[in-house]
């Protein structure tokens, strides 16, 4: 039996340091490999970290490392599992929890029948927009849009030097 592999992303924005270790061995262990990690300060986030790995793994990874990662509580990262015909995106704040969607190749996220249909279900458009707006996430991206953009403002501050 051939086990396909998929490719991953494993972006942790932030961490309290004090997991740093802890994190390593659950990610090696559910890999099933040692990984170098490099992690980073978080500015955004006084005492965390915040790392990113790719990998390859049989389809379902993702499901594992974001159940593991949500484990600790204190975590704020996205988990992707990518192939041609798309996959699955977690993403996890503290104060959110956890978020699931499928996404397509492109890693646009894809909302399902049944999900549409129950937003439209209500007559009131407010409540339309606020089902549609949590089947996308959007939550999700607005606590995490300003982590996302740290390696880019460093990048930017090099350069102005």
């Amino acid at each position: 039996m051939h086990n396909k592999q998929y490719a991953g992303l494993i972006t942790i924005h932030s961490a309290p340091s004090a997991l740093r270790q802890h994190i390593e061995w659950g990610l090696n262990a559910i890999l099933g490999r040692t990984t170098e990690y490099s992690w980073r300060d978080q500015p955004l986030a006084p005492g965390t970290l915040r790392t990113s790995v790719e990998y390859r793994a049989p389809l379902g990874t993702a499901a594992k490392i974001s159940t593991a990662l949500k484990n600790w509580h204190y975590l704020r990262f996205e988990v992707q599992e990518l192939s041609d015909s798309g996959g699955e995106y977690f993403r996890c704040t503290p104060e959110l929890g956890i978020h699931r969607a499928v996404i397509d190749g492109a890693g646009s996220i894809v909302v399902n029948e049944n999900v549409i249909r129950k937003a439209l279900a209500s007559f009131d458009d407010l409540e339309v927009r606020e089902n549609l707006e949590r089947a996308l996430g959007s939550a999700w991206d607005l606590a995490l849009e300003p982590m996302r953009g740290v390696d880019l403002q460093e990048v930017q501050r090099l350069r102005a030097i």
